[in-house]
């Protein structure tokens, strides 16, 4: 009975290990501080490269949160493959993705493509921790054509707000709780109808 008891104690032990991803610090792309569960301490958010290096243009979002009982961080949060953007340091300027904190709360990731080919764009995507998850708070996309000035377009949504602006105009949309870990670049596209 005992070893019924130990051996299914170690396989669940080594499946938790195996999901606990080691972050080598060199993938690390950008960070920011701030209080994102409003509890008065600092906690951390990363954008963070994969291991795998055929697929460097889709990074992933690691936050962590200040433990309760101790001023340790404790990862909270692992989304791969949100953002996309170079991690090189010898790669294409203005693809380079990075992160800010905004406002008491949020987290602003910032992406684009300002430097090849004939259409340019910009996103911002801001995350916010509600009801003990992180959630998309908005979504901004800008997108524009080098040879055609009447090809872009703007969006501008917030999703727990329910309010959506299409190149300048108001459209209907509902509230939406949509929790980052759901979230790609095809759900914000959808939004604004791209």
């Amino acid at each position: 009975m005992f070893k019924f008891v130990l051996i299914p104690g170690l396989a669940l032990s080594t499946a938790f290990t195996a999901r606990a991803e080691q972050i080598d610090p060199a993938r690390i792309v950008d960070a920011a501080t701030g209080d994102w569960d409003g509890d008065g301490r600092m906690d951390l958010a990363m954008l963070v490269a994969p291991a795998d290096s055929t697929s460097d243009d889709q990074i992933g979002i690691c936050i962590y949160l200040r433990d309760s009982d101790h001023e340790l961080l404790r990862l909270s949060l692992s989304a791969p493959n949100k953002i996309w953007g170079s991690t090189s340091a010898d790669g294409v300027f203005g693809q380079e993705p990075s992160l800010k904190a905004v406002g008491k709360s949020s987290i602003a990731i910032h992406s684009q493509n300002s430097a090849i080919g004939r259409d340019r764009w910009d996103q911002t995507l801001t995350v916010a921790y509600r009801n003990k998850q992180f959630v998309v708070a908005g979504y901004t996309y800008n997108h524009y054509d080098t040879i055609d000035p009447n090809a872009g377009s703007s969006c501008d949504y917030n999703a727990l707000a329910g309010k959506l602006q299409k190149n300048g105009k108001d459209v209907k949309t509902e509230p939406r709780v949509i929790p980052i870990a759901k979230w790609n670049d095809d759900t914000g596209q959808s939004i604004c109808g791209q």
